[in-house]
């Protein structure tokens, strides 16, 4: 299946396309604030999409609300240090709209709740090296990408799009391990609005259970806050434990959850908002 293209839209920036099956508002532009969201249903309905999810200023909400949106989560502090985000949906399929993981859901958010207080900064293996990745670096990550993730929202696999990333706002991450790319993550920095995404983490399946996301997540918020970021925060996998309780244990606050909202490894997936300030 194509990929879902990233193109203008109204003054901002939307992602579209039958790989997800939905529009994703990522940027919201200056024009049309009133018109902008039945602009957008409107597309979904041309296409077929069965969503259509938007991340706008909480301050620009109402909009989209009485347009039938309904808010799904939100984060404080997402542009600059004190105006929110509010990630809103509108499905257009009913049977869109109904977890299929609900249970497991709420199983790992039960985890998460226990483990909060058990905050620990794990170190770097005494065998391991973390750095940051270069261009040169860009066919062995894609590399460990497709070995990972059946599929995958964005084109992590393709060395040409990392290269291009790394070049725009994006920090790719890596641990080598016994002369092999261990575990990775990125960094998707907004420098205007002082936010970063912490996203794209994969740890090869032999080196698991060694707690080298916590090591990556770590390292980046201390790159981001060194840049001037203000508020981190990441769109996770909801019925992953493991990836749920690294952020946990880190500090992170709970925003919400995306239902059915992107498609990776080969179905639906419900996604879990978490939250960080990183300055106080």
């Amino acid at each position: 299946m194509p990929r879902d293209v990233i193109e203008p839209f109204a003054g901002g920036t939307i992602q579209h396309g039958k790989h997800n099956d939905r529009i994703y508002l990522m940027k919201v532009g200056s024009n049309g604030a009133d018109t902008l969201p039945r602009a957008l249903k409107d597309l979904a309905r041309q296409r077929g999409y069965s969503k259509v999810f938007a991340k706008v200023p909480t301050e620009r909400a109402g909009a989209f609300l009485d347009c039938g949106y309904h808010c799904e989560a939100s984060i404080p502090g997402f542009y600059g240090a004190d105006r929110a985000a509010s990630m809103l949906a509108c499905f257009l399929d009913e049977s869109r709209s109904r977890s299929k993981t609900a249970d497991t859901n709420e199983q790992v958010m039960d985890a998460c709740r226990r483990k909060r207080t058990q905050t620990v900064h794990v170190p770097v293996p005494r065998e391991a090296t973390l750095r940051v990745c270069t261009a040169e670096d860009a066919s062995t990550l894609s590399a460990l990408y497709r070995r990972v993730f059946e599929t995958y929202p964005f084109p992590i696999d393709d060395p040409a799009y990392i290269r291009r990333t790394m070049a725009e706002n994006v920090i790719y991450f890596g641990i080598q391990l016994g002369g092999e790319l261990a575990a990775v993550s990125s960094a998707e920095m907004d420098l205007d609005a002082r936010n970063a995404e912490m996203t794209d983490f994969a740890t090869r399946p032999a080196c698991r259970g060694r707690r080298l996301a916590t090591v990556l997540l770590d390292a980046m918020e201390a790159q981001v806050l060194a840049r001037g970021i203000v508020t981190s925060y990441t769109i996770a996998r909801a019925t992953s434990f493991g990836m749920n309780i690294t952020f946990a244990t880190l500090g992170y606050e709970f925003g919400g959850r995306l239902v059915n909202n992107t498609h990776i490894a080969g179905t639906f997936e419900d996604m879990n908002v978490w939250y960080k300030r990183l300055t106080s």
